[in-house]
């Protein structure tokens, strides 16, 4: 029988043969590692000499997987192609380190750094909402843009795309279930600290919000930007036709089309 810690081990053995595939991504200025608050691994990507705005990446992987070489394209891509200065980071994974580890990270990166905007894929994209909504209620700065690529906003998994696409389309809801449980192990806990669920949307950064047609989180993703544009912030939001789960790693024309329109949205939000 496989348990949950069988499935995380297997599915980080996958990551890590994954990322030695990957195509590499552009050759930038510098590309450096730094240490972060409590010496957080970080890495701090510059396109060229001068100064630029700062955005500050959280990367995906169902907050069980995933580290600073995992989404190192992705990186480079942005800050070249969007003109930013990048600084990704390594945060703290479950289930060695449950909820709220990783949201503690991003919030300490953001509070340090004050960066002009925040990205996140999938999980990371949990992580940059709940950073921003941390950061709001206790007053503190924001960053002008939360940029968020398929993401992640509610535990409970409720959204009925996670049974419409939770097979066959790359991302299983078998798996999302191992990932939420590792992160947040006690179910009870799970709405409230889904940010889908939270009482208050208002004096939230501008948001880009790109789903995915055959994403099991497209509805969480989807029903996050409207509840966005209730609360009066403004929203880019748009679900991309035909991609599934995780495009912003791929390397095919339909994923690269996506991203390059995610670039050109990147460069128009954040503030210069």
């Amino acid at each position: 029988m496989t348990t949950p810690d069988d499935l995380v081990t297997r599915l980080r053995a996958g990551s890590r043969e994954r990322r030695a595939t990957r195509v590499r991504g552009p050759e930038l200025r510098s590309v450096e590692d730094v240490s972060g608050p409590g010496g957080l691994p970080l890495r701090r990507y510059r396109p060229a000499d001068g100064d630029r705005p700062l955005l500050v990446f959280l990367h995906g992987g169902g907050f069980v997987l995933g580290d600073l070489d995992t989404h190192d394209r992705v990186c480079r891509r942005i800050a070249l192609t969007c003109e930013l200065d990048v600084l990704a980071v390594d945060y703290r994974l479950a289930p060695e380190h449950p909820y709220p580890a990783g949201v503690e990270d991003a919030v300490a990166v953001l509070r340090q750094s004050r960066p002009a905007a925040v990205a996140g894929d999938s999980a990371g994209g949990f992580l940059a909402i709940a950073a921003c909504m941390a950061l709001r209620d206790e007053g503190s700065r924001l960053p002008a843009v939360q940029a968020l690529f398929c993401p992640n906003t509610d535990l409970t998994l409720a959204g009925p795309s996670v049974i419409e696409k939770g097979t066959g389309h790359g991302l299983d809801a078998e798996t999302l279930a191992v990932f939420v449980e590792s992160f947040v192990p006690d179910p009870a806990a799970r709405r409230a600290a889904s940010p889908l669920h939270a009482d208050d949307f208002a004096d939230l950064p501008s948001a880009l919000v790109v789903t995915a047609e055959h994403d099991p989180l497209r509805d969480e993703g989807d029903a996050y930007a409207r509840r966005l544009a209730l609360a009066g912030v403004p929203v880019r939001h748009r679900c991309e036709p035909s991609l599934e789960h995780g495009f912003i790693q791929n390397d095919d024309p339909a994923a690269e089309a996506a991203q390059n329109r995610i670039f050109a949205d990147l460069r128009d939000l954040v503030p210069r």
